[in-house]
């Protein structure tokens, strides 16, 4: 078991620098926004998160690599400490990028001669190490979303990586179906196999209306038309703080695009791009997506409809991996574009954080906001499962969120 998690361990942790590779040394420091964190931010955070919750328990008489990262690189673990300002992480020019690379690779070091030392909590270490590989997973997919973020301001529209041929335009839609669901008493939720977050348990029962649930997500090319006719500049089709929103940012189209001549482009991951009008439309915000389903004479699935819905069906599509970082439709509901949901991100009955500082990890962020499922083409494969809740505000748009739409 030991030799898997250290192989796993060394995998991920890779491929985050695998990640940093087409970077120059400029483009990890900059912060565009307080929500994003530069790259250098992640690949310590990750690291100082093994070193809070795997060495410093269980390595006898640990010392830290060095005292003042538990407060640099602390996120939002109260019970572990102060944490650095969110908003001012672009300020942090040291640790250097070479010196944080080092912590990585001390971290990693330190993590895999625990894993060979014949630990006798051995099998507590190897489910905090694969909770923080979860963890480290979901900072390679912030990773890409804020890069994305920053890069888009630089008016020479830089290329992070050259987009795969494959992944080019032409490639059609399939026709846009709806698919019934008896629905009923059904259970949704983590069944215990394997991993889980703990925002993903327990396993409840639920009731759920028949429903239909499309079969792809909303294209580039049905956006259009929603802003043809008028969509952001009719009220009716917006909740009263998404057009708030709207005068406030003065949002007229997705985040990323651009009209000029008539004509739309995105600035993407592989620079700019024009629009794919088969494509899923993303970056869009909660307020979008709803306003977009009420047009269309729809609505948005509930968070117990889109799992009963993909419940069985196995984690295809595109994932970060494979090198193409604009969405692209698959055969099933994962690994295009995370899909927003009517639900709010709320405990599931019986929800109990653990007493510890990991307690901290999702549980103190069920407040105002709304929960999405599906994954992303940024998404690390191995992060998806159907029970995944993904949650962000209803204003966030840097995250690749897009529309499937579903009806009564």
């Amino acid at each position: 078991m030991t030799a898997s998690v250290t192989e796993r361990f060394r995998a991920v942790r890779g491929f985050s620098l695998a990640l940093c590779e087409p970077l120059e040394a400029e483009d990890y420091v900059v912060q565009s926004m307080p929500d994003a964190s530069p790259v250098k931010w992640h690949l310590a955070h990750t690291s100082w998160f093994f070193e809070t919750f795997v060495l410093e328990p269980f390595v006898t008489g640990y010392q830290p690599h060095h005292p003042q990262f538990r407060v640099l690189f602390n996120s939002y673990y109260q019970t572990v400490g102060p944490q650095f300002t969110r908003a001012e992480r672009g300020m942090l020019t040291r640790p250097t990028v070479r010196e944080v690379f080092a912590y990585r690779h001390a971290i990693d070091d330190a993590v895999c001669a625990l894993l060979a030392s014949r630990h006798d909590a051995l099998p507590a270490i190897e489910a905090r190490i694969e909770l923080g590989l979860q963890h480290e997973s979901q900072h390679q997919e912030l990773l890409l979303t804020d890069l994305q973020h920053a890069l888009s301001f630089n008016p020479l529209q830089p290329v992070y990586r050259v987009q795969p041929e494959a992944a080019s335009l032409g490639v059609a839609a399939p026709a846009l179906e709806f698919a019934s669901h008896a629905g009923g008493l059904v259970e949704i939720g983590h069944s215990g196999v394997g991993f889980a977050f703990d925002n993903e348990t327990p396993r409840h029962r639920v009731y759920v209306e028949p429903y239909q649930l499309a079969n792809r997500l909303v294209t580039q090319r049905e956006y259009c038309e929603f802003i043809a006719d008028g969509g952001y500049q009719r009220p009716e089709l917006w909740l009263s703080e998404g057009f708030a929103f709207l005068e406030r940012t003065s949002t007229r189209l997705p985040l990323y695009w651009s009209e000029r001549d008539g004509e739309y482009q995105r600035y993407s991951l592989h620079g700019a791009l024009p629009i794919d009008p088969e494509a899923p439309v993303c970056h869009v915000s909660y307020y979008e997506a709803d306003a977009y389903a009420r047009w269309a004479g729809a609505r948005l699935p509930s968070e117990g409809e889109w799992e009963l819905a993909y419940a069985s069906q196995p984690v295809t599509g595109q994932f970060a991996e494979d090198g193409a970082l604009v969405p692209r439709h698959t055969s099933s509901g994962f690994g295009s574009a995370w899909a927003w949901t009517r639900s709010p991100y709320v405990a599931y009955p019986g929800f109990q954080p653990s007493a510890d500082a990991l307690g901290e990890y999702n549980g103190k962020f069920m407040c105002d906001q709304w929960v999405l499922r599906g994954g992303s083409c940024f998404t690390p494969r191995a992060s998806l499962r159907a029970t995944y809740r993904n949650f962000f505000p209803a204003s966030a748009r840097w995250q690749v969120t897009g529309i499937r739409l579903a009806r009564g």
